[in-house]
């Protein structure tokens, strides 16, 4: 099977799965787990951008998150602004906010990149946490987002809501899918296969970093507002740099630098997260444990390692 056919039959699998599910069940508990798996996937395939195509370990996506999660609380619930007008705005914010992220980040390169996102993140941390208080309502954060009203149609419930953010995964999934084929895709690579060869060729590196770290933080932007109306809540916590540690994990699990896999990641994430939590309090350190072992024997990520092998197998075909 080639790549493309196999990144064909994961989306018809994952695309059956998300359209059947409600028709499967009524229950709301399964519905908020899929909404979570949806919205931690654009916020992943966003985040792999960065990490993935271009290969820089950013440790400050959480804030992109954050900032758009804080852009729709404050404009819905204080000035009256629509859902979508302020999800607007929150990408442009989460856009902005990852452009001066690379301005600075961008002139250093390798574990010094990594930590001057860490802390750049761990700056805003603290603003929204202590200094901001009045503004972001501090450790308390800001409760009752809303939920999306379009065209006439309220989307309050879990089933309506749920079949508006699958019309959204479904669009950034296509558009990343059409960005990582587009030469700008090819160039990407490039620059994460030999920086200075593509610079050699003429392409200016560093313009095409500043670019995915737009393109990644608009897409951050929009997974934070439905994060945010998804949970009618927002605080620090989505700041936090374990919230970019996370979505580097779901990465990693699931493949990074594929289409898939970081879908894929979130999927196994929420799911182990989600039984092991019932089973011990020390649930993340088991987590942590599948986490490495996971790094050693798939390298590639359970779904990149699958993808390997099944183009390897046609490969070898006669």
């Amino acid at each position: 099977m080639s790549a493309r056919r196999f990144d064909l039959a994961i989306a018809v699998l994952i695309g059956a799965t998300v359209i059947a599910l409600p028709f499967a069940t009524q229950n709301d508990f399964f519905l908020n787990l899929a909404l979570l798996v949806m919205i931690w996937s654009i916020f992943a395939l966003g985040f792999d951008l960065v990490f993935g195509s271009i290969g820089m370990v950013s440790f400050g996506h959480a804030s992109f998150l954050g900032m758009g999660g804080y852009i729709v609380a404050i404009f819905t619930q204080r000035y009256g602004w629509s859902f979508e007008a302020s999800t607007m705005a929150a990408m442009a914010a989460a856009s902005l906010l990852a452009w001066i992220f690379s301005f600075f980040a961008l002139r250093v390169s390798g574990i010094f990149f990594s930590l001057v996102t860490l802390a750049l993140s761990q700056l805003l941390y603290i603003l929204a946490d202590s200094k901001l208080r009045e503004l972001t309502g501090g450790a308390d954060g800001i409760a009752g987002v809303t939920r999306p009203q379009l065209f006439g149609v309220d989307f309050f419930t879990t089933q309506a809501f749920y079949w508006y953010v699958v019309v959204l995964f479904t669009i950034v999934v296509a558009c990343v899918a059409m960005l990582r084929a587009s030469p700008f895709g090819r160039v990407m690579q490039g620059v994460a296969q030999n920086e200075i060869r593509t610079e050699q060729l003429g392409y200016d590196v560093h313009g095409i970093k500043q670019i995915t770290f737009l393109v990644s933080g608009g897409i951050s932007g929009l997974a934070s507002a439905l994060l945010a109306s998804l949970l009618m809540f927002v605080n620090p916590q989505m700041l936090h740099w374990t919230t970019s540690g996370d979505v580097i994990i779901m990465t990693l699990l699931g493949g990074a630098g594929t289409l898939w896999g970081p879908v894929g990641g979130v999927i196994l994430f929420e799911l182990l997260k989600e039984w092991l939590s019932g089973q011990t309090q020390y649930w993340y350190g088991v987590l942590g444990v599948v986490f490495i072992l996971a790094t050693i024997y798939f390298p590639k990520g359970f779904l990149g390692e699958a993808r390997r092998l099944a183009t390897r197998a046609q490969r070898r075909k006669p």
